[in-house]
C-alpha cells in the first residue's frame, strides 16, 4: 500500500481461486480492514469492466432525458426502492437538507409464482433507454456474486461456517443504484452532493465514479478522499453488519463533497450496489462478538424492520 492510499487493497481472486495459504491471508486482510477502517479496495472481483462501462453509458443516457420523462418512472408509495427518485428527495438521517442528487434503483427479481414474489415488486425499466434494463440486470447479478464471495470470507473471519450468509442473502433485498449528481448551478444551501452518512445494508460495493468527491471520516476525525485505481471496487461495511457484529466490524461515516467551484459544471455519476439480506434475517449480535470489553450494544431486530426504520429516517418512506 502506497502512502497516498487511504484504504488498503485486496485481491478477491486470492480467495476464490487461491490455495489455502492465499485464502487465509485474504480473510485476515479483509477482516482487519473491515475492523479497523470499515473500507477496502478490491481487485480480482470478476465484474467485467465492459459491463460496468455499458451501464454507466446507459445511466448517463437516462439522466439526460427531460425531467418530465424521468418522472414517469417515479412510483408513488415505492419509497424509492424501484425506479426513479427525483432531485432533492433523499437526505442523510441527521440532516433535513436534501442531497444534491437524483437516482434510479433496481431491486431483486424473483419469478412469478415464487413464494417471495409479494416482497419484491417488479422493476421499472425506462422505455427510452432499453439497454439500461439489460445491462442493469447483468450488473446486479455480477455484484451479487462478488458480494457473496466477500461475505464468505467475512464469515470465516468471524468464526462462522463459510456459507453462513449464503441462504441469508439468497433472494436478498439488495439494490443497485445509479446516482446522478447534476452540475451545480448556484451556491448550495448548506448542502453537499451527499451529506455524511452510514449505509444501511450488510456491505456496499461501489465501482469508480465519474468524478472524485468520496470521503471517509477517520478514527482521528479527519476527512480523507478515497480514489480507487482502475478496475478496483470500493467496499464498505454497512450498519446491518456492524449491528450483527456488535460494532466489531465498522460502518464508517462517509460523504460526497462538492467539487471545487471551477468544476461545478461537471456532473458526477456513481454506481453503488447495496447488498442486503432477506428481510427475515435476524440482526441480533453474534455471541462471539459480545465480550466484557464490548457488551451488547443493540436490541434484537430483523433486517426488514431495520430497513423500514431507516427509510423513514432518510425521507424516502412516510
Amino acid at each position: 500500500m502506497t502512502e497516498e492510499r487511504v484504504i488498503p487493497v485486496v485481491d478477491l481472486s486470492q480467495f476464490t481461486k487461491g490455495d489455502a495459504e492465499q485464502r487465509t491471508a485474504f480473510v485476515k486482510e479483509l477482516g482487519e480492514a473491515f475492523h479497523e477502517i470499515g473500507f477496502v479496495g478490491v481487485t480480482g472481483h470478476g465484474i467485467p469492466e465492459q459491463l460496468i462501462n455499458d451501464f454507466y453509458k446507459a445511466s448517463k443516457a437516462f439522466f439526460a432525458l427531460p425531467r418530465n420523462v424521468k418522472q414517469q418512472y417515479e412510483i408513488e408509495g415505492m419509497a424509492g426502492q424501484r425506479g426513479y427518485t427525483s432531485f432533492g428527495k433523499e437526505h442523510a438521517k441527521q440532516s433535513e437538507v436534501p442531497d444534491l442528487k437524483e437516482f434510479f434503483q433496481i431491486g431483486q427479481e424473483v419469478p412469478a409464482g415464487d413464494p417471495e414474489k409479494e416482497a419484491y415488486p417488479d422493476n421499472i425499466w425506462p422505455d427510452e433507454v432499453p439497454e439500461f434494463g439489460a445491462t442493469g440486470k447483468k450488473l446486479y447479478r455480477a455484484f451479487e456474486k462478488a458480494g457473496g464471495q466477500l461475505l464468505r470470507a467475512i464469515a470465516i473471519h468471524l468464526d462462522l461456517e463459510e456459507d453462513y450468509f449464503d441462504n441469508r442473502i439468497e433472494k436478498g433485498n439488495s439494490i443497485l443504484r445509479a446516482i446522478h449528481y447534476p452540475p451545480i448551478t448556484q451556491e448550495p444551501e448548506s448542502a453537499i452532493r451527499a451529506e455524511q452518512h452510514e449505509d444501511i445494508n450488510l456491505i456496499t460495493l461501489l465501482v469508480g465514479a465519474s468524478a472524485g468527491g468520496l470521503q471517509l471520516l477517520t478514527k482521528e476525525g479527519e476527512w480523507k478522499e478515497i480514489t480507487p485505481e482502475q478496475n478496483e471496487i470500493v467496499i464498505n461495511v454497512g450498519d446491518m453488519l456492524q449491528r450483527l457484529t456488535n460494532n466489531y466490524l465498522k460502518s464508517t461515516t462517509h460523504r460526497v463533497v462538492n467539487p471545487p467551484r471551477d468544476q461545478w459544471h461537471l456532473p458526477r455519476l456513481s454506481i453503488p450496489f447495496f447488498l442486503h439480506p432477506r428481510s427475515d434475517m435476524d440482526l441480533s449480535a453474534l455471541p462471539q462478538c459480545i465480550t466484557a470489553e464490548r457488551p451488547q450494544q443493540y436490541e434484537p431486530i430483523t433486517a426488514g424492520a431495520y430497513l423500514d426504520e431507516r427509510l423513514k429516517e432518510i425521507g424516502l418512506k412516510k
